[in-house]
């Protein structure tokens, strides 16, 4: 249970570094890589989507999305996954002066035995699903590891634009 609220309070933190857009990488890449700061652990996460597309990356409504992220530990000891969560938040809300809104949090998972060995890296798959209206969002993922003293810190792995999508339809759908 605390570590469900500190889950939050790490996604929350996040929320206050994505607010700044010219901050982020290209809206097109669908691949992202983020660092700690200096001071933090020494861990790197690299997010895909193996299903998306060369124009970005879309969440097709009702069908679950699947990120692969590759964690690489450079800490001299070794780190745990213990959950990786996320949320969509309008993505130009503080460029129009108003305040960051979050439009639905995301499933949290938990990994019981993901232990990265130091120098080593690990990939771990995260899949969500949502049925939500079609447009643009910022997806914001982020992990918790717990270091090799047993400390708790919340890495961000993913901030970027995406877009959710509806799926394809076909005359031949007997649902239409």
């Amino acid at each position: 249970m605390g570590l469900s609220r500190f889950l939050l309070l790490g996604l929350l933190a996040l929320r206050a570094s994505a607010q700044d857009p010219a901050a982020g990488a290209a809206e097109d890449d669908v691949q992202s890589s983020t660092q700690s700061p200096p001071n933090a652990l020494a861990v790197k996460i690299s997010t895909s989507f193996p299903a998306s597309e060369i124009f970005g990356v879309k969440l097709i409504n009702g069908r679950p999305t699947t990120a692969l992220l590759s964690i690489t530990n450079s800490e001299p000891a070794p780190v745990s996954v213990v959950f990786v969560g996320g949320s969509l938040w309008l993505p130009n809300a503080p460029t129009l002066g108003q305040e960051p809104r979050i439009v639905r949090n995301l499933t949290t998972t938990k990994y019981d035995n993901v232990e990265i060995p130091a120098g080593e890296e690990e990939s771990v798959t995260y899949a969500f699903k949502m049925d939500l209206q079609p447009q643009e969002l910022l997806l914001n993922l982020a992990v918790v590891v717990r270091d090799g003293e047993g400390g708790v810190h919340t890495l961000q792995a993913f901030n970027e634009t995406v877009a959710v999508v509806e799926p394809d339809t076909s005359i031949f759908d007997p649902q239409m």
